[in-house]
């Protein structure tokens, strides 16, 4: 299981109630919330729907959860200040609690909530994303072949 701790900034991966790996994160800027449009981290119970990028390489950027063909760089970035770079490894989340986190106006997969990469630069451990969960691109990879799709992720 996957837990995420909005007032911590942390996300913490157990094994049969045991923390084997933690990493600091980015949630979003605007706090929790489950609107759609709100750019708000959803709370309560999901489940990775499924994992993209398993073969790319470190630093590929995602358009539309699809490799763009780019790798980071900052050359890259000097070229496109203001992009909001999904990198190296998308984990879908999709909510498991209808009416919080599960259709209509508060669909967390509708939403296109992710744990995914980011540029280095970008800070941790305070929030300022748009709604996902921002995770230091070599602390995603580590994570990412220990979870499975449909593995419980908790955001508190």
């Amino acid at each position: 299981m996957l837990l995420i701790d909005l007032s911590k900034q942390r996300l913490s991966l157990y094994e049969q109630g045991r923390e084997l790996l933690r990493f600091p994160v980015s949630t979003a800027l605007n706090g929790a919330g489950e609107q759609y449009g709100s750019g708000c981290t959803p709370r309560g119970n999901h489940r990775i729907r499924i994992k993209i990028g398993a073969h790319c390489p470190e630093n590929t950027v995602f358009i539309a959860r699809r490799p763009s063909g780019e790798v980071f760089s900052p050359k890259l970035a000097g070229q496109q200040p203001e992009r909001d770079w999904i990198l190296t490894r998308i984990l879908w989340l999709t909510g498991i609690e209808p009416g919080r986190n599960r259709g209509g106006q508060v669909d967390t997969l509708r939403r296109f909530i992710y744990i995914h990469g980011c540029p280095d630069r970008e800070p941790m451990g305070i929030p300022c994303s748009h709604g996902c969960i921002r995770m230091r691109n070599r602390d995603l990879l580590q994570l990412f072949d220990r979870v499975k799709n449909g593995m419980l992720v908790e955001i508190r």
